[in-house]
């Protein structure tokens, strides 16, 4: 069971390292030189893909979250489950988004024609549906029956992993949280300097310095386990460290989140004004703490009753 549980949790860092990509383009884009000459379809596409790759992050993250929080580090078949359904739904709102980045680079290499644009978006999307939904239907209907079959024996089955498996769980749980403060972290430094950025009102630069300050404190949150395990214990496994490292993990999600939301705003209230950068922004907030925190508790609290 350990090992499936680990798996599970690579294959969402797996994904998590290319929807960074994907994520560090939408909050950096908004204030490229040639941005503001973007037809206005174009800056609604750009602003709909944020919010889209902000949802995609939401829910990668989300089975680490869980499983610190509700399931305690325990093995699963309701964990396995969840990720299965957690990456599945997220790849379709980075499909989407995938698909309208590049109608959004596309229709500028073709000269402002924007039905060319969205056709390569629209195609590449759709190879990208047909690769990651559709070549697994197909294959699931001839493969795999007795894979899926052993994976629903263990559907209520709950196991405590070894103390090494569970803290080498906590290690990758970090891991996959790391990628998405990040690539956040790399457009907070390097925009400042951006001649955009000048233009932007007070508030907005107020509220990129305080984004900054949160997704700094969530970076220095996320590596300290790895080091506290190097200088403490000496790389060796205790049950106090895993105490520790998991709960730092935990607490470095509470700054990203915020961090995301606050850089929301910014982005969007330069696309389409500080009303619904505001807007935004909470409803960013809402998501994450919902699929990060309220859900693992009230599912922690159900499981205790």
């Amino acid at each position: 069971m350990h090992d499936s549980v680990k798996m599970a949790l690579d294959e969402t860092r797996t994904l998590i390292l290319g929807a960074q990509i994907l994520l560090g383009f939408q909050f950096q884009a908004a204030f490229q030189n040639r941005f503001d000459s973007l037809p206005t379809h174009a800056r609604a596409m750009a602003a709909g893909a944020l919010g889209l790759m902000l949802l995609t992050t939401g829910l990668l993250i989300a089975p680490s979250s869980y499983h610190r929080i509700a399931a305690d580090g325990y093995g699963t078949g309701h964990f396995l489950r969840l990720v299965t359904y957690m990456t599945a739904s997220a790849l379709l709102p980075f499909t989407i988004a995938f698909g309208l980045d590049v109608a959004i680079a596309a229709e500028h290499i073709l000269d402002g024609n924007g039905r060319a644009g969205g056709a390569v978006g629209a195609g590449l999307a759709g190879l990208a549906l047909i690769a990651w939904y559709g070549t697994g239907m197909m294959m699931k209907r001839h493969i795999g029956a007795a894979e899926r079959h052993a994976a629903g024996m263990r559907r209520n089955r709950r196991v405590l992993p070894p103390l090494h498996a569970r803290i080498e769980a906590m290690l990758t749980e970090a891991r996959v949280i790391l990628p998405g403060a990040q690539a956040l972290l790399g457009f907070q430094l390097v925009i400042v300097f951006a001649a955009a950025f000048e233009t932007l009102p007070a508030a907005s630069r107020l509220v990129h310095g305080a984004a900054l300050l949160c997704v700094a404190l969530s970076v220095i949150l996320l590596v300290m386990p790895a080091a506290l395990h190097r200088i403490v214990w000496a790389g060796e496994d205790s049950e106090r460290f895993l105490s520790v490292g998991g709960a730092v993990t935990a607490m470095a999600l509470v700054p990203l989140a915020l961090g995301l939301a606050g850089d929301s705003y910014v982005v969007i209230a330069r696309i389409a004004g500080p009303r619904t950068g505001a807007a935004t922004a909470i409803a960013v907030a809402c998501l994450l703490y919902g699929l990060w925190f309220a859900w693992p508790m009230v599912m922690r609290r159900s499981r205790n009753a």
